[in-house]
């Protein structure tokens, strides 16, 4: 018996079936426009709103996004679309959380962070963070929405399926909440 024969080089065919439908084209593109610009704030606004595991809630968003491209009455409004669907996904996810924990014989202590993101943490910004975990989810979102990602109260209304007004009163019991727990440390 000899040594097989190589296999004979079949050429660089594509992994999957090129895209020709201008419209397959269109929304592809969009889509990458989107992530390219967008897929950093959003992966910070889900760890912020506590995700566990914020990389597959953006995916999951993006994932929901990219199914329903063809309905979005406005591209623009894209963006939007995709930020309400990371707190919704992340809101989901926590509550799913909780009723697994509730459900455990012996319930972990506590989350430990990365030794990584500790030593990046500064003393006042780590109290900060904590705080803002342990402030009723509406609060955190609200908190979250308006001052790191600078929305306006009618955006954050959309994006959390609230009133204005709701929007006001978690906004300001969450910043009332943290002044108290930056107070406290002093």
């Amino acid at each position: 018996m000899g040594a097989p024969e190589p296999l004979a080089p079949t050429g660089a065919e594509p992994l999957s079936p090129a895209v020709t439908d201008p419209d397959e084209l269109e929304r592809e593109a969009g889509l990458a426009r989107l992530f390219e610009l967008h897929y950093s704030s959003m992966l910070r606004l889900a760890v912020l709103l506590g995700a566990d595991d914020p990389e597959n809630v953006v995916a999951e968003a993006y994932y929901q996004i990219y199914r329903k491209w063809r309905r979005l009455r406005d591209i623009e409004a894209a963006e939007a679309y995709l930020r309400s669907t990371v707190c919704n996904l992340t809101r989901m996810r926590i509550r799913h959380l909780q009723v697994v924990r509730r459900h455990v014989e012996n319930p972990p202590d506590e989350l430990v962070a990365s030794a990584e993101s500790t030593a990046l943490l500064h003393d006042d910004q780590r109290v900060l963070i904590d705080a803002l975990q342990q402030l009723p989810t509406r609060q955190r979102e609200a908190l979250v929405l308006r001052h790191w990602l600078g929305l306006k109260e009618s955006e954050i209304a959309a994006a959390m399926g609230i009133s204005s007004g709701s929007v006001k009163t978690h906004t300001a019991r969450g910043i009332a909440a943290l002044t108290q727990a930056m107070e406290a440390r002093r």
